[in-house]
């Protein structure tokens, strides 16, 4: 235990906690949103490999429970061919993670996610049966910005909100997803070297804080009005766009 303190003092462990937990209950609320939250500030006080890193295994291995109860509601036709597309790309996002240039792929990420909320919040709704390749497609683009960023949810949530699906179902899709598409990515950081030492001195305080903040957003969102949800999702995306754009840097130090 007494270990953790070797890569990381008992004062940011605190802070990590606290953000980590907010994060959770969102996650256990709308079925994503956690990355977008934690990743930005994590990021600023050590690797964003090694951030990101310990995000995905938190959240593939807390976030289980909700993944059963989301099998039986997801639409498997729209989620299973965005899934393919999240495992093939999740390699170009980590090769970009470890090779490219991060000024350069936080701008990319900001103008993506700035131009899927405003999409949604004009009113565009996307009216047609998700098709096959329209699905891969999204679930591509996610996978890029997961492999970056362990940011993906903006695509995949814009696209699935605009088809005004239920919130229960669009939820249901989300979990599923990033269930499914985490398995890419794990295999494309194993690749990448980026479990580390520090990652798992990391999880000692970071697996039983999420824990406890995915099983009481999930208990909210029993209770939660459906408008509440596709207002929380907009803020969500919102929220990973600002925190991408390195002009903001300076509050999360």
């Amino acid at each position: 235990m007494a270990d953790i303190f070797s890569s990381f003092p008992p004062g940011l462990l605190v802070f990590l906690a606290a953000v980590l937990f907010v994060a959770g209950c969102v996650r256990g609320f709308a079925g994503f949103g956690a990355g977008m939250i934690f990743m930005p500030v994590a990021a600023s006080v050590m690797l964003p490999s090694t951030a990101a890193a310990t995000f995905l295994f938190i959240d593939g291995i807390v976030a289980l429970p909700l993944v059963v109860r989301a099998l039986r509601l997801c639409n498997w036709s729209t989620v299973l061919p965005a899934v393919v597309g999240a495992v093939i790309f999740v390699h170009v996002g980590a090769w970009l993670l470890a090779n490219a240039d991060v000024l350069v792929l936080r701008w990319t990420i900001f103008a993506i996610v700035t131009g899927l909320l405003l999409l949604l919040v004009s009113g565009w709704r996307y009216e047609r049966k998700p098709s096959r390749p329209v699905s891969l497609g999204v679930g591509a683009v996610a996978g890029i910005l997961g492999g970056i960023s362990q940011v993906s949810g903006p695509p995949v949530v814009a696209f699935w909100l605009s088809s005004a699906k239920e919130p229960a179902i669009v939820r249901a899709n989300l979990i599923v997803f990033f269930a499914l598409a985490s398995i890419g990515t794990f295999v494309a950081y194993i690749f990448n070297g980026f479990f580390t030492l520090e990652v798992f001195h990391l999880l000692i305080m970071a697996i039983p804080v999420y824990a406890i903040a995915i099983y009481l957003g999930s208990n909210g969102f029993k209770h939660a009005d459906p408008k509440l949800y596709r207002k929380l999702a907009y803020g969500l995306i919102a929220l990973a766009a600002l925190s991408s754009m390195p002009l903001l840097d300076p509050l999360f130090r």
